[in-house]
């Protein structure tokens, strides 16, 4: 376990994967800083989630930052297109996916860290139970961390950056029990993809399937509300 000063940068997007690994940051000993970023998605209520976390835990300091990222589009989450509510009938990458999006904010993560003079970030990707995305993966994590230590004055003269993530060889139900076990209160996240107006969750979308799968297998009911039948 690291030392009780040191701080870490987590990215905070309001979800169930990213409420555990706050949690899992403090429960390192760390001083914990989050990160969320406003990109232009729909699911913009995700961002009143991490704000509930973060004043729940509480953190040392919650920065949001806005890159509005709907300007390049792309992605049926920063983009006019559907947002699918069927499971994807091949293995091909999601419409869901946005380009580039976790090498964007490891970024300025890792800007924010090297400012704070923090090494460690913590980012909730997963690679179990999980949309596809290339940049959940383990080649993403280790080629990002290699990346940070070349690419930063702090890397270069040898204050290596970590890049954590707790959850990438976890299923969902793994990540609920870990979650509860670590005090998270579920009821304050949000996952939805294309929630209503007062952000309840479709129960359609892959991010809900998912969700709603993994409260099951763990055997745990899911605390937030739906609108449609699940």
């Amino acid at each position: 376990m690291s030392g009780t000063l040191n701080k870490a940068v987590v990215l905070l997007s309001g979800g169930m994967d990213s409420a555990t690994c706050l949690y899992w940051a403090r429960a390192q000993g760390w001083q914990v800083y989050a990160l969320s970023i406003g990109y232009g998605q729909r699911h913009a209520v995700e961002l009143q989630a991490a704000r509930r976390l973060a004043q729940a835990l509480p953190v040392v300091d919650h920065l949001r930052l806005e890159l509005d990222l709907r300007a390049m589009g792309g992605s049926a989450l920063t983009d006019d297109i559907p947002v699918p509510t069927a499971a994807p009938a091949t293995s091909s990458i999601p419409v869901t996916y946005v380009p580039a999006r976790n090498t964007i904010l490891l970024s300025l993560a890792l800007g924010w860290a090297e400012t704070l003079g923090a090494h460690d970030l913590v980012i909730g990707v997963n690679a179990v139970d999980y949309s596809g995305y290339p940049d959940c993966r383990p080649a993403f994590i280790e080629a990002f961390q290699t990346l940070a230590n070349v690419a930063t004055k702090a890397g270069v003269e040898g204050h290596a950056f970590r890049i954590h993530a707790p959850l990438l060889h976890c299923s969902k139900s793994e990540i609920v029990t870990m979650g509860l076990a670590l005090g998270v209160d579920f009821a304050l996240t949000s996952s939805c993809y294309d929630p209503d107006a007062a952000g309840q969750a479709c129960g359609l979308c892959d991010a809900c399937r998912l969700r709603l799968a993994g409260f099951r297998a763990a055997g745990h009911p899911d605390p937030i509300r739906y609108r449609a039948p699940t």
